[in-house]
């Protein structure tokens, strides 16, 4: 018989974080479907070392996937699933998710030879499963601390400290973090050679969800986990949202002191980049949580407002694989226009944001058109109640 004092609480549904996980997802979208050259700076990842808005969109919605196996998991726990069944269920939806972030690389050619392996699915498959049963198997949050904080000051260590071969030491014989020139490149070329974010054509091959790389991301999502293990505490929401600003503002000013000799570098994912990016994750579902949680926008009248968020968080996979695989859809069907082979989406976007007279909107205007057609799927997918657990 179970000991009732053992017994995990009961699952309590987060809106906030619902909403923070769709908010994550369309801008997303948006940013992958900017409208390319000419579109606003904040709507493009830094070219290296930097940070703008579209570099905290990923970590951001690691950190939400750590703050989610808590409440997740323990609701499984809860309607008597044993350990061992949910590391089963949590190495196979680990397998599907980075199985379908290779479908999306290929897709639709699949050649072979240079698919990439590498992906942002991927590496949500490889943080999800390494939390998640790190979690399942462990729950003393000191553990969680000190993982995050060694995977953090290790991976800084490693990419200072660790010769690179045929080059010399990293801030002695070449530039830190020089972008050819870092251990991460230097293992992913050789790990995975031709099968890179980066043309295969050339010889600075690298992949900014590369493989020594996950190790900070584990990180983030660790943030994201205790995050959550916070929320599930006996505290009174006003401390919870107090507890969350409080935590931002740490990893915020603990990561931009870092970053002054550890740039911050979203194709690196450095670990002052980590912190700064989970400072403002932070920040924003504290916002959430004080604005839904304490002040009841998720009721009645006030859910109107947060409706499209929770449309695209609680399909939030399903919406990232219909943006990702819909414009190769599209681009086999191809059709003569104009005297050329075109498709849907070029033919819009050739024949009404291209004409916008200022481009920046122009191409803002397409990233929002692409946007609400990727909407109109899961917002059926909503109102039939399915909700898909990838």
């Amino acid at each position: 018989m179970t000991n009732p004092a053992l017994a995990p609480k009961r699952a309590e549904r987060l809106l906030s974080l619902d909403v923070l996980r769709g908010v994550t997802i369309a801008f997303m979208i948006m940013v992958n479907n900017n409208g390319g050259a000419g579109s606003w700076g904040f709507m493009n990842h830094a070219a290296w070392n930097g940070l703008t808005p579209t570099d905290l969109v990923f970590p951001t919605f690691l950190f939400v996937v750590g703050a989610s196996i808590v409440f997740a998991f323990d609701a499984r726990l809860r309607r008597g699933a044993t350990r061992i069944e949910l590391t089963l269920h949590t190495l196979r939806r680990g397998a599907v998710l980075f199985l379908l972030g290779i479908v999306v690389n290929g897709f639709p050619a699949f050649e072979l030879e240079h698919l990439r392996i590498y992906g942002v699915l991927q590496r949500i498959a490889v943080c999800y499963v390494a939390v998640g049963l790190f979690y399942l198997w462990d729950r003393r949050v000191w553990t969680k601390v000190a993982v995050a904080a060694v995977a953090l000051a290790g991976y800084w260590a490693l990419l200072r400290w660790v010769p690179i071969p045929g080059a010399g030491m990293p801030g002695r014989d070449i530039a830190f973090l020089d972008p050819d020139l870092n251990l991460t490149a230097w293992i992913d070329r050789h790990v995975m050679p031709y099968h890179l974010y980066e043309d295969w054509t050339t010889h600075n091959l690298r992949d900014p969800e590369g493989l020594l790389s996950d190790l900070p991301a584990v990180g983030t999502a660790l943030l994201g986990l205790l995050t959550g293990l916070w929320l599930r505490g006996d505290k009174t929401k006003y401390v919870k949202s107090l507890g969350m600003a409080a935590g931002s503002l740490a990893c915020l000013a603990s990561g931009y002191l870092w970053s002054v000799w550890f740039p911050l570098n979203k194709k690196m994912w450095t670990s002052s980049y980590v912190l700064v990016a989970a400072g403002w994750s932070l920040a924003a579902f504290a916002a959430a949580y004080w604005a839904i949680e304490q002040k009841g926008w998720g009721k009645e009248r006030g859910r109107r407002w947060i409706w499209p968020w929770l449309v695209f968080g609680s399909n939030a996979i399903v919406a990232y694989l219909i943006s990702e695989l819909l414009p190769g859809v599209v681009g086999l069907l191809r059709f003569r226009a104009g005297g050329r082979r075109t498709d849907a989406l070029a033919w819009l976007f050739n024949h009404a944001f291209a004409r916008v007279p200022d481009r920046g909107w122009g191409t803002f205007g397409f990233s929002v058109t692409f946007l609400a057609i990727c909407f109109v799927p899961v917002w059926i997918l909503y109102r039939k109640k399915i909700f898909v657990k990838v």
